[in-house]
């Protein structure tokens, strides 16, 4: 089911409800410490990159491995993630700081647990 709103550029585009998306849990150590939220799973590892310890620029950023568990599932997305901060665009709003921590992924794979 999708709903239709109009963006603030006057067109009509279609959205997913929120029960669409899917809860993805951080694994570390066999913990699951926090829970990103996303219609995929790409989506909350980007949010959960965003949570790195970032470099000053993308090119010296170290990747880091990340392990989330979607859940309802037995299913770890395993994803290569790095972060760093760079300076916020000029057209920023004014409650955004002037610099900003940005994130990326390269998903290296999918692990079926036998248990939680």
């Amino acid at each position: 089911m999708f709903c239709h709103v109009l963006n603030w550029h006057g067109a009509v585009k279609s959205m997913a409800p929120d029960s669409d998306k899917r809860n993805f849990a951080l694994r570390e150590d066999g913990d699951e410490s926090s829970v990103f939220s996303g219609g995929t799973p790409r989506q909350a590892a980007l949010k959960a990159a965003r949570r790195l310890e970032p470099a000053d620029g993308e090119d010296q950023a170290d990747p880091e491995e990340i392990r989330l568990r979607e859940k309802g599932t037995h299913k770890v997305h395993i994803y290569e993630a790095w972060a760093w901060v760079e300076e916020a665009p000029d057209d920023k709003p004014d409650w955004m700081p002037g610099d900003i921590t940005k994130g990326n992924v390269s998903k290296q794979g999918v692990e079926h647990l036998d248990e939680i």
